[in-house]
């Protein structure tokens, strides 16, 4: 019988690092964090039962959706390895221990099932994984490597910021992958393209470009294009692919059409006529077990088995029989889940904060809620982003409005702004929630009244 793969878990983590992953768990205040890393943000219900398992038995039950449709399980005691064993054991780790760091490719959670997709990107999608955990050069990339790869799908997540983003694009009749290195596709144009076939080809050899062309140091795209110019990795990029790299004023000009706002919550129609993903946002990225447990028994009944994280902070159930929806929605809903867009709630997103994390200056999720309850009682509803200090843990990109703490209850407050960078253009100092609240509701009005 071939040994389990939790029976060969290593005595020590395998390489310092300050992020979390589920071999490494990282001390925090309220405890320890471990990060679980799904393929393309999926999970199956059976998958999620045991991580709601795992978070009552060895943690103190909190886990958390994270910006890159991932879970973590915060607040671990001292039985690391059991926690890590119940995991491995199901299913949720990598078939390469050594990899686990590097699964960083981000999918829309409608992948292969979406009405607007220019193509199928899972089959691509699980190449890239196998390569990531199979090719030991690519251990050597920083957890915080990532790419994006979208298909063109309704559900995009356009903003995070990727060490390598691929984009669908439609030129001259051909469906083409264009590309660009330190940045998103909401804000950038393709650096290049090449065709859909070469796309595994074109992300093994950019990895090995910058592995072959990176100090120790660098260990983001951004840090070797300070160097280096993109001609020049264009012209390495040619010389080390088979296929052609198409670098047009149609690839070069061209934009990705932005995504609907808010569509990953409630129901967005799939590609097969009367199927329906439901979406729900995880309030302030925090679940409770029995949140998890209810979303995969509903996945399970009424859906495909399979739940869906998204960078969104939320959850998907997909292959939903319209007729299903309604029972779906009351049944996440009843557990605390967001499925209406129009609760403030949905639109906030908090970090650990000083309640869990030595580097925060305020309750952040206390906060949140307070300012929630403000906006909702005034019938307002804004994408807000509470941080605890500057490192924006909690967003990968700006947000259109974003609090940052000073000080326990008070907050900088910056609306985002495309001529300014961080966190956009600072409206106000050293704020209470209240004051927030206030300034952010007569902004909303006289907006509106526009």
């Amino acid at each position: 019988m071939a040994e389990p793969l939790s029976a060969r878990i290593p005595a020590a983590p395998l390489r310092p690092s300050a992020c979390p992953g589920l071999l490494r768990i990282v001390p925090a205040l309220d405890g320890g964090i471990c990060r679980i890393k799904l393929p393309g943000g999926a999970i199956t219900a059976q998958q999620a039962q045991a991580v709601a398992d795992a978070a009552e038995q060895f943690a103190s039950g909190v886990i958390e959706a994270t910006n890159r449709g991932n879970l973590q399980i915060r607040g671990i005691g001292e039985d690391h390895q059991g926690l890590i064993t119940s995991l491995l054991d199901a299913g949720l780790g990598p078939k390469n221990l050594a990899s686990d760091d590097v699964r960083n490719l981000m999918l829309s959670p409608t992948a292969g099932i979406d009405p607007h997709q220019l193509f199928d990107a899972r089959p691509l999608a699980e190449q890239l994984l196998h390569t990531l955990e199979t090719h030991p050069r690519f251990h050597e990339l920083s957890p915080k490597f990532a790419v994006s790869l979208d298909a063109g799908e309704g559900l995009s997540m356009l903003e995070h910021p990727h060490d390598l983003w691929l984009s669908a694009l439609r030129v001259d009749g051909k469906t083409l992958l264009g590309f660009g290195l330190a940045g998103c596709p909401a804000t950038d144009s393709p650096w290049a393209a090449v065709s859909v076939e070469a796309g595994h080809d074109l992300v093994v050899a950019v990895l090995e470009l910058f592995l072959d062309n990176a100090r120790s140091e660098q260990t983001r795209m951004r840090h070797l294009l300070e160097e280096r110019s993109p001609a020049w990795v264009l012209e390495r990029l040619s010389e080390r692919l088979r296929h052609p790299v198409l670098h047009d004023q149609k690839v070069t000009t061209w934009r990705r059409a932005p995504v609907t706002p808010n569509a990953h919550i409630g129901c967005y129609p799939l590609r097969e006529a009367g199927l329906t993903a439901v979406g729900a946002v995880v309030p302030l990225g925090r679940l409770s077990p029995s949140m998890l447990r209810r979303a995969a028994a509903l996945a399970v009944e009424l859906g495909d088995g399979w739940l869906a994280m998204t960078p969104w902070q939320s959850l998907m159930l997909r292959n939903v029989r319209t007729e299903s929806t309604p029972r779906v929605i009351d049944g996440l809903g009843a557990v605390g889940l967001l499925c209406d867009a129009n609760q403030a709630l949905t639109q906030m997103i908090a970090c650990t904060g000083s309640a869990a994390c030595g580097k925060g200056l305020a309750d952040t999720k206390a906060d949140a809620l307070t300012l929630a309850t403000h906006l909702q009682q005034q019938g307002v509803s804004r994408a807000v982003h509470l941080s605890g200090c500057s490192r924006s843990c909690a967003a990968a990109h700006a947000a259109p409005v974003t609090l940052q703490a000073v000080s326990a209850g008070r907050y900088d407050l910056y609306f985002r702004h495309a001529g300014q960078p961080g966190f956009g253009a600072l409206r106000g100092r050293d704020l209470t929630i209240e004051a927030v609240g206030a300034l952010l509701t007569a902004d909303s009005r006289s907006n509106t009244d526009d």
